[in-house]
């Protein structure tokens, strides 16, 4: 267990860790020689349950509120303390403040210095302790008079801990590895060591992790988990982590930066969130006000885009977008403050939504509600909730980042969610089976008004319909939706063209009279057909003749418009899919390069390129870097 302080400066808050665990947390000498905490202090302990429980005790004087902010976030519970002699104080009330938006539900309430009054004093103290705490999650909290000079009360209030402790639930298991750094250094001996609350998953000696938001991949070499060296850590513990890369040094790594594992990399500036003003603000909140983020450990600047009206009342909560001037680690659940362009105010708290929100359109009224659906608890009724209100499906692996959840806990989710998944398995979309009933009710409907308009046109390439649909569809979605209509009858594909099953359209005379001079040329020529310039040579036409005439061959289907002077018959365009196939799963990256794919054909550079590039087009492969990957199946694409 974690647990956080809280409260006014010189209310005794590290004396009170030391009586408890018996370690003094200021180890700073400027710390020691001014009698304050300045930055974040630590200690560890075993108060008695059996496990050793963390302590971060953070600093109460309001220059370094932001010092406070960087120890709360991860926190499993608060230890919010008030001196009995001055009683709540005004750093008492913006760490209580803190505590409430950050929505840190578990604490209790240390009365110190109970040595220096009388019981009157004390029964007074709580009183306004209780007013204070009136509607905060801090509300109802367990108050504990103690000293920790004279250790009066100090057994009573450590017993309580342990019971917490024991009641706190195990979450190493849950979700994937992630470290806020709050501390960098370098041992002599060791090396690079970070140091952190975990939030989320476990780890272990020699794990590789992110580096987040920089995206460099470093290696765990050693782990001190509670202050004990070990072979693991995980959440609901203070780990130092020894580290190493090539060519990775301090300068590299900044506080607020996070050790996470692969799964959980997802740098943002731009992320929703729901956050609430605090009652005490003068003013609303306005839309694209200059802010600071605090989340984990990061302090960064940015604005705040309302997307519910142009502005949040005090004591109100909305939906925001917040734009960042530099990358941050953020997820699903992450608790953040925000504090005005000075830094000098807290103004408002609540926790990160989406970290993969859009730029445009992030105020529309159906991004509003897909925001409500994301919010959600439980990421199985967000999952349905999505499925049932997003018109174009759900791409899981970004849900799956989002809320942090492990491939184990990802797989077992999609088994228990009642959808139709289908596209690439690196980028899976889950759609409801209604979704799925009214897109290929839609697609239907676009391709009956596209013969109406164009009755002598065989009909649309594969994305010339999908660009008729009333929403926006993603490729491999759609292609899933055309596949069972096809399969399923009620669409026909000719070539690179896609009809309904009665709509016939055909060459007139005259062209069919052409096309039977044009076809053995095309089929002679093999992999590698003549130009539009070479087949109006040998017919003695002109150029533009046989160029428009083919370009309405590729229409009906009849031939594949690969360039502009190049056409391909289906037959040979199939045969060349077919060695890109057999490239492909020779491989062991399911990749091949340019230069694979002209030596298996041997039709020359350029043929190659403009080949691979119409692929790409119809959606068979997809480019990545300097190689490409099959992206459907070759039946798909070019027919049987």
């Amino acid at each position: 267990m974690i647990i956080a302080t809280a409260g006014h400066i010189d209310h005794g808050k590290t004396v009170l860790v030391k009586a408890l665990t018996g370690v003094e947390t200021d180890r700073l000498p400027e710390e020691q020689s001014r009698g304050m905490s300045i930055d974040l202090g630590f200690a560890y302990a075993d108060l008695g349950n059996g496990s050793v429980s963390g302590f971060i005790d953070v600093p109460g004087h309001e220059r370094f509120v932001r010092n406070m902010l960087a120890g709360v976030s991860g926190v499993d519970y608060a230890l919010l303390i008030v001196a009995a002699d001055d009683g709540p104080m005004p750093q008492t009330e913006e760490h209580l403040a803190i505590l409430d938006l950050l929505g840190v539900e578990h604490g209790c309430i240390a009365l110190t210095k109970i040595d220096r009054v009388d019981t009157e004093r004390v029964e007074e103290a709580k009183e306004l302790i209780q007013i204070l705490v009136d509607g905060t999650t801090m509300d109802g909290a367990e108050i504990f008079p103690v000293s920790g000079i004279t250790g009066d009360g100090i057994p009573a209030l450590q017993k309580h801990l342990a019971t917490v402790a024991e009641s706190i639930p195990n979450r190493k298991g849950v979700g994937n590895f992630r470290l806020a750094i709050d501390r960098c250094f370098t041992l002599s001996g060791a090396g690079l060591v970070v140091t952190g609350t975990v939030f989320s998953g476990s780890t272990k000696v020699g794990d590789r992790m992110m580096l987040t938001p920089l995206g460099r991949e470093v290696r765990l070499r050693s782990i001190h988990a509670q202050n004990e060296e070990t072979e693991t850590g995980g959440a609901g513990q203070r780990c130092a982590l020894n580290i190493t890369a090539q060519g990775l040094s301090r300068v590299n790594i900044r506080r607020g930066d996070w050790i996470a594992a692969q799964e959980s990399h997802a740098p943002t500036r731009r992320f929703d969130a729901r956050i609430r003003v605090l009652r005490g603000e003068q003013k609303p909140l306005k839309h694209w006000t200059p802010i600071h983020l605090h989340l984990g450990a990061a302090d960064v600047t940015g604005r705040i885009a309302v997307l519910e009206g142009r502005e949040i009342a005090p004591g109100e909560s909305g939906l925001v977008q917040l734009v960042l001037d530099e990358p941050v680690g953020a997820l699903w659940g992450d608790r953040l403050i925000l504090r005005d362009q000075s830094a000098r105010r807290t103004i408002a708290g609540g926790k990160a939504i989406d970290p993969f929100a859009p730029a445009r359109g992030r105020a529309r009224p159906e991004r509003l509600e897909i925001l409500k659906a994301l919010e959600i608890p439980l990421a199985a009724d967000a999952l349905k909730a999505l499925l049932a209100k997003s018109n174009a499906g759900v791409e899981l692996k970004p849900f799956a980042k989002s809320r942090n959840l492990s491939p184990t806990e990802a797989n077992d989710l999609w088994r228990t969610i009642e959808m139709n998944r289908v596209g690439r398995p690196e980028a899976p979309i889950g759609v409801s089976q209604t979704r799925w009933d009214t897109l290929s009710e839609d697609t239907i409907t676009a391709l009956a008004e596209w013969h109406k308009a164009q009755p002598g046109d065989p009909g649309p390439t594969e994305e010339q319909l999908r660009r008729r649909l009333p929403f926006r569809v993603p490729d491999d979605l759609f292609g899933a939706i055309l596949l069972g209509l096809i399969t399923s009858d009620k669409i026909a594909r000719d070539g690179a063209t896609l009809r309904l099953p009665m709509h016939r359209a055909a060459l007139s005379d005259n062209e069919t009279a052409l096309w039977e001079k044009v076809r053995p040329m095309m089929e002679e020529g093999g992999l590698r057909p003549p130009r539009v310039r070479e087949i109006a040579e040998e017919l003695s036409q002109p150029p533009q003749v046989i160029e428009r005439f083919l370009f309405r061959a590729a229409r009906l289907g009849i031939v594949h418009a690969v360039a502009k002077n190049r056409f391909y018959p289906p037959a040979t365009m199939r045969d060349l899919g077919r060695l890109a196939v057999g490239l492909a799963e020779k491989s062991q990256d399911d990749m091949f390069s340019t230069a694979d794919f002209r030596d298996a054909t041997g039709v020359g550079r350029n043929v190659t390129i403009q080949v691979l590039e119409y692929f790409d087009r119809i959606g068979f492969t997809q480019r990545i870097g300097e190689g490409r990957k099959i992206r459907k199946p070759i039946d798909e694409v070019f027919g049987k």
